[in-house]
């Protein structure tokens, strides 16, 4: 109760501020601009527009709904960061996720942090906020720093530091778009890895690019096994028919994934390293998406 009443007061507070200021805040230097920016305030739903520089093209559903079932339990750990618009209007930086989620479940406010910003800094924090943060794929992350690049005039280097990653990891996923797009969307789809489409980079042919991603679907090549493929065309050898296809997993293991998967309300995996040896990994989206999971660990 006391932290509701908390949150009342804060969006009371945002309101009259609001409304008692004459002149818009939109700039640091507008009047009590200082007493806005870096505020976390309860804001309503249907003032907040979606930030239309997100470098995220694809909202998984089922995670969404999952996302909405720890918000309900939960609430909103961790505040959305929006920019001020013109008026009682804001515009999201960063957690559209939690925004979208909490749509979902019917709340008409959620917590956030106050920035202002034009629309190149919005871009640039954008683009940065969701690189850093975000459960992108590779083709995705790629773009966005191709975006950074075409957009903001940043150089290979400054972006590394932007980012906080090596130059070399830069132009590795800015490579990527060389790909023919066939293969860029099993990348985005999750059927290849980046290291596949890295291998696959080599390959100037783009019809023989597809006809290895076909190979690598259907025998379910692994990254290892698809660099050598590359390497006996790129040789002029004819590809190897004696590659390894990875082992049925174990009929107990494939029964027990549908188990964990329905009772963690996520796609577990089990990956096999040997005779009855392995891992299960259990993703999560969010903090409060790994909160759930960790208290049904607890239960």
């Amino acid at each position: 109760m006391a932290k509701a009443r908390k949150k009342q007061a804060l969006g009371r507070g945002l309101s009259a501020l609001l409304k008692d200021t004459k002149e818009d805040i939109t700039t640091a230097s507008d009047k009590n601009a200082e007493k806005l920016v870096g505020s976390i305030v309860e804001i309503e739903i249907d003032s907040i527009e979606v930030n239309p520089f997100q470098p995220r093209s694809y909202f998984n559903e089922d995670a969404l709904q999952e996302l909405a079932a720890s918000i309900k339990e939960l609430g909103v750990i961790q505040p959305i960061t929006v920019r001020k618009l013109k008026g009682n209007a804001f515009q999201i930086v960063s957690g559209e996720r939690r925004f979208r989620a909490s749509k979902l479940i019917g709340n008409t406010t959620i917590p956030a942090y106050i920035r202002l910003a034009n629309d190149q800094e919005m871009l640039e924090m954008a683009l940065v906020e969701n690189v850093q943060r975000e459960n992108l794929d590779p083709i995705e992350i790629a773009l966005s720093y191709q975006r950074m690049i075409d957009e903001i005039n940043l150089t290979q280097e400054e972006m590394a530091k932007r980012v906080g990653k090596s130059r070399s990891s830069i132009t590795n996923f800015l490579r990527l778009l060389k790909l023919d797009p066939i293969v860029q969307t099993g990348m985005r789809d999750g059927f290849l890895s980046m290291g596949h489409g890295r291998a696959l980079i080599n390959i100037d042919d783009a019809k023989k690019q597809i006809e290895i991603y076909e190979k690598i679907l259907s025998d379910k090549l692994s990254v290892r096994q698809t660099e050598q493929l590359v390497k006996e065309i790129k040789e002029g050898k004819k590809a190897s028919k004696k590659i390894k296809v990875k082992p049925e997993t174990p009929v107990y293991i494939s029964k027990a994934v549908k188990d964990f998967s329905n009772f963690f309300g996520q796609k577990v995996s089990i990956k096999t390293s040997g005779k009855n040896k392995g891992k299960i990994e259990i993703p999560f989206h969010s903090e409060e998406d790994f909160n759930r999971i960790k208290k049904l660990l607890q239960k």
